[in-house]
């Protein structure tokens, strides 16, 4: 019997995939559930699995763009597994390999060009022409006798428009991903169609350091994952979200929709490129359910394991580039979202503390929002509403209750 493997809709709104890599060769003995394919949509990369067992034969190639729906491989579930294909597939790959050395050795050197007097020598006819071109003849390379430079090589010589340098001048061209395309209309779109404004601050990180040094070994003892910077945050975002709606809300046409929950986007990188799934009702998690799905979702966009349900949505964004070593950005807009806040690396710096110079770690915070529906007084009132509670966990986000919040 043939199966027919048609494409699966990998969510609401995605018309067509593109074959990112085939997992399997044509004609290979796949079994049931075996990863036989990777995928992009628009959203994320996904895992084909095979629906049955059998000799595959594959219907389209790597960077196709197919249909949902439409066929892109057969299974002949007929067909029976070849018996010790594992023990035959070793074998061969012994015998394959043994012989290498020894071809290699028997395999005839190829003869290197006989260096003289003459090799890189211009005759006078080919000097000539070099000088009036103004071409080195260093960097010609000789078709003559013993390497010798000839008229033909001069007058083929192309004058060097930088300084010569001998090295490699290659390039190479690749097809993006159908997920990194729509990244890139994405932002672009982003840029030309919101008014989009950033503002800056710093913050003094040393509370939060504090906190950590004293409660991030118990914490990760009991609740399995680590104590850091994203849960605070977020937690502050949060806050700051409930002072100005504004920040929570976007535009639909003539409307400016407001949300009174918190679907927080994280940017992570993966290894298609940028995810942002979201952490939902973000207002009812502890800091514990906070780092935990922060790690869940981390993890399953690094492995590609991500769905476009969870990446779906979301009402506000934080980016992290301190990760990467960014001192300060200018994040762009998650659209349809209206605001967007970067947090970037934790430097110590001095500052002005009590009327006295102090060495503190401080981290520069980035908010890009969409001017058409928050003023400046709203996306200036909130960042400093981030900075405050960052510089104030214990009474702001903590109702100075430490242990509590933690659940310790």
């Amino acid at each position: 019997m043939i199966l027919e493997m048609k494409v699966p809709s990998p969510g609401e709104s995605i018309t067509e995939v593109e074959i990112a890599e085939w997992l399997v060769e044509d004609g290979d003995y796949v079994e049931k559930d075996q990863a036989i394919a990777e995928v992009d949509s628009d959203k994320a990369t996904l895992e084909l699995p095979a629906e049955a067992s059998g000799v595959i034969t594959l219907k389209a190639e790597v960077g196709d763009a197919v249909e949902v729906g439409a066929i892109v491989c057969l299974i002949d579930t007929g067909a029976e597994k070849p018996e010790g294909s594992d023990e035959k597939s070793n074998e061969a790959t012994e015998k394959e390999t043994a012989p290498v050395q020894k071809e290699a050795e028997k395999a005839p050197q190829p003869v290197q060009a006989k260096e003289t007097y003459a090799s890189g020598v211009a005759s006078p006819a080919a000097k000539k022409i070099l000088d009036e071109k103004g071409v080195d003849s260093t960097t010609v390379k000789g078709s003559g006798r013993d390497g010798r430079i000839t008229k033909e090589d001069a007058v083929n010589a192309v004058p060097s428009m930088g300084t010569p340098t001998g090295g490699n001048r290659g390039e190479t061209r690749s097809k993006l991903s159908m997920l990194r395309r729509k990244v890139a209309e994405r932002l672009v779109s982003a840029k030309n169609e919101t008014a989009m404004l950033t503002t800056f601050n710093e913050v003094d990180m040393s509370a939060i350091f504090e906190l950590r040094d004293q409660y991030k070994v118990d914490f990760k003892n009991k609740h399995g994952v680590g104590l850091g910077f994203m849960s605070f945050f977020t937690k502050a975002v949060v806050r700051a979200l409930e002072m100005y709606p504004a920040v929570n809300s976007m535009i639909d046409g003539k409307e400016m929709i407001s949300y009174d929950f918190c679907d927080i986007s994280i940017a992570v990188s993966g290894p298609k490129g940028l995810m942002v799934p979201v952490i939902r009702n973000a207002e009812n998690l502890t800091f514990r359910g906070i780092e935990s799905e922060v790690k869940r979702l981390a993890i399953r966009a690094r492995e590609g394991e991500i769905t476009v349900d969870e990446m779906t949505g979301g009402t506000f964004t934080i980016t992290n580039g301190g990760v990467f070593g960014s001192m300060l950005s200018t994040p762009i807009i998650n659209p349809p979202q209206s605001a967007i806040l970067g947090m970037h690396n934790i430097v110590e710096r001095p500052i002005a503390r009590e009327g006295a110079i102090a060495i503190a770690p401080i981290m520069y915070v980035a908010l890009s929002y969409d001017h058409r529906i928050i003023d400046g007084k709203e996306s200036v009132g909130f960042l400093v509403a981030v900075k405050e509670a960052l510089e104030n966990p214990t009474e702001l986000l903590m109702d100075n209750n430490v242990k509590k919040a933690l659940e310790m």
